[in-house]
């Protein structure tokens, strides 16, 4: 394993991040912060739902498109910014079995990692797999080189960054691939906004108690005194931006200190803290700004419905 980030990185992270956030106007958290045990087996709740269709569509490309994939990289490596449990990544294995030598799972959890390696290593005997423990948005430059890497960033994740760090981010991909390397991104289409609004504001309410959990890690590592009952979850379409925002909303009037930072934020009835936003894309857009940062389109697939979006990009030419 080699490891980029240690527990006092992410602690001093968090520090940082919940002490900006709440002090700016609006008051914002990354999204990142979500994901501790509960959050992260909250949000595996969230991809069964019947409205939250991307994990189940992203899937259904994968399936339909892993051979054509397999055959138009070629990878010998197979490099997957955020890993999670791998459900998918074994969808791409199993596909590039003729030419894969080696898998570098990439997360901030180490323990989750290994995991999760441990298991495909043991379906996969021949394949060397190395696990790295760091912050995709931070340590791009330091991740294991390799001969044609296929770059695997799933998930939508992407949609999770404003414009300008999304730029910047592919840009930064961009200068640690090779000629033969190749991206391989998932992507969430525009679409209804009602639909949109509905995978992110579920009925039986697992949306909702996964972003009020934001509140429960700061309380839990920052000694603060959120009171989660006192946040309404709210998801809104901003239709400019072609985006989702999901954000808590205060129904009283309240103090919350946050004794971890010597900091006490005020929040009015009403005020909002925005949690996450989650960019929806059309395909002229995410060439835009692959051009931006030096990448061409491969191949550019969609499921059945056009719900969903998988690009593979390559370094652009000249």
């Amino acid at each position: 394993m080699d490891r980029f980030l240690t527990a006092d990185d992410l602690a001093k992270t968090l520090r940082r991040d919940v002490r900006d956030g709440l002090a700016g106007t609006p008051k914002t958290l990354p999204p990142k912060w979500f994901y501790d045990e509960r959050g992260s087996a909250l949000f595996e709740e969230i991809t069964k739902l019947d409205e939250y269709y991307p994990t189940r569509r992203e899937r259904e490309i994968l399936v339909a498109r892993a051979p054509e994939i397999a055959a138009a990289t070629g990878a010998r490596t197979l490099l997957e910014l955020g890993a999670g449990s791998g459900e998918k990544t074994r969808l791409l294995l199993d596909a590039l079995a003729g030419t894969l030598r080696s898998y570098v799972p990439v997360d901030v959890s180490g323990d989750f990692l290994e995991e999760a390696a441990a298991g495909i290593a043991a379906d996969h005997p021949g394949l060397a797999v190395r696990t790295v423990v760091a912050d995709y948005e931070q340590h791009l430059h330091l991740l294991p080189g390799g001969e044609r890497r296929l770059i695997a960033f799933l998930g939508g994740t992407i949609g999770n960054m404003p414009p300008d760090a999304r730029i910047g981010f592919l840009g930064g991909l961009r200068a640690a691939m090779s000629d033969g390397d190749f991206l391989l991104l998932g992507a969430d289409l525009v679409k209804d906004p009602v639909r949109l609004v509905r995978a992110y504001d579920d009925a039986a309410g697992v949306t909702a108690e996964f972003n009020r959990n934001v509140l429960r890690v700061i309380n839990r590592e920052l000694d603060a005194d959120f009171d989660p009952a006192a946040f309404e979850h709210v998801a809104v379409w901003d239709g400019a931006e072609e985006w989702i925002e999901m954000r808590l909303r205060s129904t009283r009037d309240q103090d919350v200190r946050v004794r971890g930072l010597d900091l006490e934020v005020a929040f009015a009835a009403g005020e909002e803290l925005r949690t996450e936003i989650s960019a929806k894309f059309r395909r002229e857009r995410l060439e835009a700004e692959l051009g931006a940062a030096g990448m061409e389109l491969a191949a550019f697939w969609t499921d059945a419905a056009a719900d969903f979006s998988l690009t593979l990009a390559r370094p652009a030419l000249g």
